[in-house]
């Protein structure tokens, strides 16, 4: 078990990320792997062939992928805290990966080999530039993949940020962090356990932490870098099959039919507060479009709406929320 221990200060200095990064690394594995989570079966049936094209006409980057999604033990080049907040660009993080020496990326490489499935070889692990060439990679699979999505996966992971930020205030950091993955959960006054896998403990000194969603469900690992604070990534709340894109079904389609089917969208969304722009993001429609249809459903008294320092945050009142869960 994993345990992360933190100083009398880390608390009062963690907070939360971003990372397109760690969003491509995430996307990298739902691609590989032969099986997603259902909410993304789409993105994967419509990406996947070009994908595995691509690797198929070149064998380090095919057996990089091959090894993280197979190992239990990411690679440490590709497991570096974000260093821009929730400002995060994509490319401060490659630079920095493709900077790594290669002895580094090399020694990571062959620890996640030691924690895969039986059968991973390194035999493609050859020349040098292993962190420019990974670098390489995630570009091609961001520009391929996942830049065209970006702006509404991103609106869906600052609404888990502003939803656990909400906790934050109201609860402290136990609450914020409830529930953050399946293996996570706070353990005493001062420790949070990440994994139920063999593994040493971390100490996380007076900087603090981040916290860092994907969209993924099933992704959670530590980030961690001399002079750097640890970064756990965890899956974001409201991103999986309920999350944008989801088709409705049994009583969604009769609620579509109720309100009709923008308006149904959005109390569906709501499940997390979120601004208007947040919504037209996530929802590929425009921010007076998202508005009109809020106004309508205020109207009714099945939202509310919350100011939170300079952002209007919108919300399910209790009505709402029994609308959006059907009979029973």
């Amino acid at each position: 078990m994993v345990v992360l221990r933190l100083d009398s200060l880390a608390l009062s200095r963690s907070r939360f990320a971003l990372s397109p990064f760690a969003e491509t690394l995430a996307a990298i594995v739902q691609l590989a792997r032969p099986y997603t989570e259902p909410w993304a079966a789409a993105w994967r049936e419509e990406h996947r062939p070009a994908f595995l094209a691509r690797l198929a006409e070149d064998g380090y980057a095919r057996g990089l992928v091959e090894l993280i999604a197979a190992t239990a033990y990411l690679p440490d080049h590709l497991t570096l805290p974000p260093g821009g907040g929730m400002e995060t660009e994509l490319e401060s993080e490659l630079a920095e990966v493709a900077g790594v020496p290669d002895e580094v990326a090399v020694a990571g490489l062959r620890v996640a080999q030691a924690h895969a499935r039986a059968g991973q070889r390194l035999d493609w692990l050859t020349g040098r530039g292993h962190g420019a060439r990974a670098a390489e990679l995630f570009r091609a699979v961001w520009d391929a993949h996942l830049a065209a999505d970006w702006p509404a996966r991103r609106a869906a992971l600052r609404r888990d940020v502003t939803h656990r930020a909400g906790l934050l205030a109201a609860h402290g950091w136990p609450r914020a962090l409830h529930l953050m993955s399946r293996t996570s959960a706070w353990v005493g006054a001062d420790a949070i356990r990440f994994s139920d896998r063999p593994g040493r403990d971390r100490l996380v000194g007076p900087d603090g932490m981040l916290f860092v969603p994907v969209t993924a469900q099933r992704s959670s690992w530590l980030c961690e870098a001399p002079g750097r604070p640890f970064a756990m990534v965890y899956p974001a709340r409201g991103t999986g099959e309920g999350g944008a894109g989801a088709r409705p079904a049994g009583d969604g389609r009769a609620l579509a039919r109720l309100l009709g089917g923008g308006r149904a969208q959005i109390l569906r969304n709501l499940e997390t507060p979120a601004t208007t722009s947040e919504l037209a993001l996530l929802l590929a429609q425009s921010v007076g479009t998202v508005g009109g249809h809020l106004a309508i459903l205020r109207d009714t008294g099945l939202v509310e709406r919350t100011r939170v320092g300079r952002r209007v945050l919108y919300h399910r009142t209790p009505l709402g929320d029994r609308l959006v869960a059907g009979p029973g």
